[in-house]
């Protein structure tokens, strides 16, 4: 038998034949140690790919979170505005200040203007119109713009 580095040659004998057979040396402790660093360098991956996914996940539910208290806190504000808002208290309010309305008993007061003095007119300055273009007019009908 010849034996070299990394394989030996085995020759017997069957049946009148010389059969030759190559055997490598294997070692199971390394071949075993191989698989276990790939089984483990896959696991870690995808531990890692999963940690990533809960860390994505976990800032969208707080990010939902917060949105769902803003919303009920919208919601508890405008149902205190809708109940505030078919209250006596609210229709008063309003028949005071915008209505203009006075209740029984109440004294209205209208300001006058001191005797001699002429009162003081806020004076709205008109609009002025500047003449447009034909092409202007055209270019507004058309595109809306000049």
């Amino acid at each position: 038998m010849a034996y070299s580095n990394l394989k030996s040659l085995l020759i017997y004998e069957t049946s009148g034949k010389i059969e030759a057979m190559i055997t490598l040396p294997i070692n199971v402790r390394r071949v075993a140690g191989i698989v276990g660093f790939i089984i483990l360098s896959f696991v870690i991956l995808e531990s890692n790919r999963r940690i990533e996914e809960l860390n994505l996940l976990n800032k969208q539910y707080e990010l939902v979170q917060k949105q769902a208290t803003q919303a009920v806190g919208t919601q508890i504000n405008l149902q205190t505005q809708v109940a505030f808002a078919g209250s006596t208290a609210a229709v008063e309010e309003w028949a005071r200040t915008e209505g203009k309305y006075v209740q029984n008993g109440d004294l209205p007061m209208v300001p006058l203007a001191q005797p001699g003095t002429t009162p003081l007119e806020a004076s709205v300055p008109a609009p002025q119109s500047t003449p447009l273009a034909k092409w202007q007019i055209w270019w507004d009908l058309f595109f809306g713009e000049h």
